[in-house]
């Protein structure tokens, strides 16, 4: 009686400490703990996950800019106009240019065909050049310098020190290039590296009108800085931008990384915001007889909202300090795993974790409370007699759900993978809710066990109802479901990208007199290899008689980058393992294999006779099969594989891959002195970086992916405990007309295991077809059968009953023993 005298004066005082007080009391002793723990979930959930998704995203980045050697480079065939590097300049972004050519370089014994850097002494901006003199380190490259890569040693028979010519320019021997930042893999157009200064370039004579040069600027700076000067910059043709998401295989993994740290920010959102939603609707429920009573004794709507706002605000507070201190918390833990990948100073997160956690829970908080209690507060005083008489509430309260709602289509944007998810989810949810609620119906036909037959009847009692429930806990299982799978799609994926037995040296240039000796040298030091292919360049000049050149003029457009250069050709009896035929059959007379994303490019059909020029000779060969090839796996692909009888009379050299150590340098060397014409592309270092990379990604993704299942368990538990608890009346009124507590206890336990194992299997359902259009469309991957997902996810759902069940049964059946 002390509560209800205490608020039967309350409108009359309206004293702020007695509110104070009584929100207090309410948060503590009535059902607002609830709500409170669950928007410091959210907040600690969002804080936590964009914090680390911040730092991973900023360590990719770095990573990927480290590669680059800059945070962007404009590439380009011809001299870079001044104009750029003035306006970069004035921009407030550092500027450092590079020349690269090929060019011959002389020692006193040998001669060898080199790849020349000519850098700037700031050379790189990003990432660490060691350059490893006689009894120094250097990590930049001074004027007069020459600095080797290891191999050219011993292919030129020079130690430090002594004279090497390049091109017409005689320097000194610097030393050897331990390590080069700049990333890149063509196994067919890399010679060994050297390393001068820019202000060397002119002695050496080797860049000439017409000749083939590569110009690059580097720029680092400020974000904002560089979009503007892209924006700024009209490029001309033969010019590039390379950026971290564009830098080949490195690039691509860090893009798609991106786009599952943030489908999975959002899908977390989306879990905790059902959990939010659910809580407030079951604490509003709770307390709708509370201010029944409160209008009986005359109170107002004004005042009834000033209370609840006091509470909420007061929930807020405390949710926010719990929530960032809990989120600050989890972050340091999410981090442990990755403690021996991530950077020795993690980068700053600022303040946008912070104002980001707070604003979705309160954007959250808005709708997923308000509506709940806009229905609180019109609860008619009539109801403390007839819970069923209420007044009717305007459906306007639902406009609050356009807060989140605009604020998520400013977010996603144009993100199309977050709107395949977001049709998916919504188109799958409807369909499965209805084939739920039709297997309930179906199953009510039949004559079961009393305790199934009254469980099936408490499911099948309200089909909205029912729809709801299952959508709500399939929805749930199949989120956690999506993240952990899209996770392990992606990792998969990026172990093809550069499998643990993949090759890390090519030999190329191998002549037709050398090519079994090669090979039997390989054997004898027991290295694994692949076979001898044979390379021959040459260019794709027509399709059906029809001139591409002259096509590309005629319709005012820039001919293909494949048409406008040299292709390597190859020929073969066999397809290649580590290729896939999409189209036709391998082999046959005069008949050509192309490369799928060639194919398409150019238009190239099955049956389309394709017209070669190899050494200013034609010849044709009919399209029989077209192949799907993976580029980033490091093993010799082509775009274009002839049968053997196509160019059996022209000359080739050969290409073998194989794998080697990193302890067996000294058989490289010697196999560089044994067959000094034969080119080694060493690429140890690349794959070992690449190697890292991936790694850090991974741990990064699995951690992301726990936090995010951990999400979706949180809200299983809580759909499954909101309904439990609505339970207690309806068991109180069974055991009244005579139920026993062993027929209540085995309808609950029906009732649970088949919602359970129905959502089980349709969020199986759902999850299989969500990230198969994720995969397809989105992350541009093979959609792949996940077996495992079927016993799997209803197991995790059955469990979670059980846990839950066991847990709440005592509680349930308490009443039961006190009529007793």
């Amino acid at each position: 009686m002390s509560e209800l005298s205490e608020m039967s004066v309350v409108p009359a005082k309206r004293s702020p400490h007695m509110l104070l007080r009584w929100s207090l009391r309410e948060l503590w002793q009535g059902q607002l703990w609830p709500v409170a723990v669950a928007l410091t979930l959210i907040i600690a959930c969002v804080f936590a996950l964009s914090a680390l998704v911040m730092r991973v995203e900023k360590i990719m980045t770095d990573q990927g800019r480290s590669v680059l050697t800059a945070d962007l480079v404009l590439r380009s065939g011809n001299p870079i106009s001044s104009d750029v590097l003035t306006t970069a300049k004035t921009q407030g972004l550092t500027v450092s240019q590079q020349v690269r050519f090929g060019t011959m370089a002389f020692s006193d014994s040998n001669m060898q065909l080199v790849s020349v850097k000519a850098v700037a002494s700031d050379f790189p901006l990003r990432g660490s050049l060691a350059l490893k003199g006689k009894n120094t380190l250097a990590a930049h490259v001074k004027p007069g310098e020459l600095w080797l890569a290891e191999r050219l040693f011993s292919l030129l028979d020079v130690k430090i020190g002594d004279a090497v010519m390049i091109g017409d320019a005689e320097l000194n021997v610097s030393g050897v290039i331990a390590q080069d930042p700049e990333l890149s893999f063509n196994p067919f157009n890399q010679m060994p590296a050297v390393l001068i200064h820019a202000d060397d370039v002119e002695r050496t004579g080797a860049v000439q009108l017409g000749g083939r040069v590569s110009y690059r600027a580097y720029f680092m700076g400020a974000d904002n800085a560089l979009e503007q000067l892209q924006s700024q910059i009209e490029l001309v043709p033969g010019q590039r931008w390379l950026s971290e998401s564009t830098q080949g295989r490195t690039g691509d993994v860090i893009d798609r990384a991106r786009q599952y740290l943030s489908l999975t920010l959002i899908l977390v959102i989306l879990m905790a915001s059902a959990t939010l939603a659910l809580t407030c609707q079951h604490y509003t429920s709770s307390r709708r007889s509370t201010v029944a009573m409160m209008k009986s004794l005359g109170a107002q709507k004004r005042w009834l909202w000033r209370w609840l706002l006091g509470q909420l605000s007061l929930l807020f507070v405390i949710a926010a300090i719990s929530g960032v201190l809990l989120g600050s918390l989890l972050e340091w833990l999410l981090r442990l795993p990755l403690g021996d990948m991530l950077p020795a100073q993690l980068p700053s997160i600022g303040v946008t974790p912070y104002i980001t956690s707070l604003l979705v829970a309160l954007l959250v908080a808005i709708p997923g409370v308000g509506i709940s209690l806009v229905r609180l507060v019109n609860t008619s005083a009539v109801a403390v007699m007839q819970s069923q008489a209420d007044h009717q509430v305007s459906s306007w309260r639902f406009a609050l759900l356009l807060l989140p709602v605009s604020a998520l289509l400013l977010w996603v944007g144009g993100n199309s993978l977050m709107w395949i998810t977001l049709a998916g989810l919504i188109t799958l949810l409807a369909v499965l809710a209805a084939l739920g609620v039709l297997l309930v119906s179906l199953l009510r036909r039949k004559s079961w066990g009393a305790a199934l037959q009254l469980a099936l009847s408490r499911i099948g009692r309200s089909p909205l109802v029912t729809g709801a429930q299952l959508a709500a806990l399939t929805a749930s299982l199949m989120l956690l479901a999506i993240i952990w799978l899209l996770r392990t799609d992606l990792l998969q994926d990026w172990q093809q990208t550069l499998p643990s037995d993949a090759p890390n040296v090519f030999a190329l240039n191998i002549s037709d007199a050398e090519r079994d000796a090669y090979t039997q040298a390989l054997d004898a030091k027991d290295i694994d290899h692949s076979s001898l292919y044979p390379v021959i360049r040459g260019r794709l000049v027509a399709s059906n008689g029809t001139s591409y050149l002259e096509q590309a003029q005629e319709q005012g457009s820039e001919p293909d980058e494949a048409l406008r250069r040299e292709l390597n050709f190859t020929w073969r009896e066999q397809l290649p393992l580590h290729n896939t035929l999409s189209q036709g059959e391998w082999g046959g007379v005069g008949s050509v294999s192309v490369e799928q994303g060639i194919a398409k490019r150019l238009g190239i059909a099955m049956g389309d006779m394709l017209t070669f020029n190899v050494n200013s000779l034609p010849f044709e060969a009919k399209v029989t099969s077209i192949r799907e090839v993976e580029w980033r796996n490091m093993r010799p692909n082509f775009y274009f594989i002839f049968s053997p009888d196509v160019m059996v009379d022209l000359p080739a050299t050969y290409l073998v891959s194989f794998r080697i150590g990193a302890e067996q340098s000294e058989l490289l060397n010697g196999l560089g002195r044994d067959y000094p014409t034969v080119s080694l592309l060493d690429l140890r270092t690349m794959a070992s970086r690449i190697q890292v990379l991936l790694q850090q990604i991974s741990l990064s993704l699995s951690v992301l992916a726990a936090l995010g299942v951990v999400s979706g368990l949180l809200l299983v538990f809580t759909l499954l405990r909101l309904g439990l608890s609505q339970r207690q009346q309806e068991i109180t009124l069974y055991r009244t007309l005579g139920a026993s507590r062993q027929r209540i206890s085995a309808t609950v336990w029906w009732e649970y295991g088949l919602m359970a194992m129905i959502a089980g299997v349709m969020a199986t359902f759902g999850a299989e077809g969500v990230v198969a259009l994720l995969v397809s469309f989105g992350f541009e991957l093979t959609p792949q059968w996940h077996p495992l997902l079927w016993l799997g996810l209803p197991a995790v759902a059955m469990l979670l009953v059980l846990a839950l069940v066991q847990t709440m049964m005592p509680k349930l059946l308490k009443p039961l023993q006190n009529m007793a």
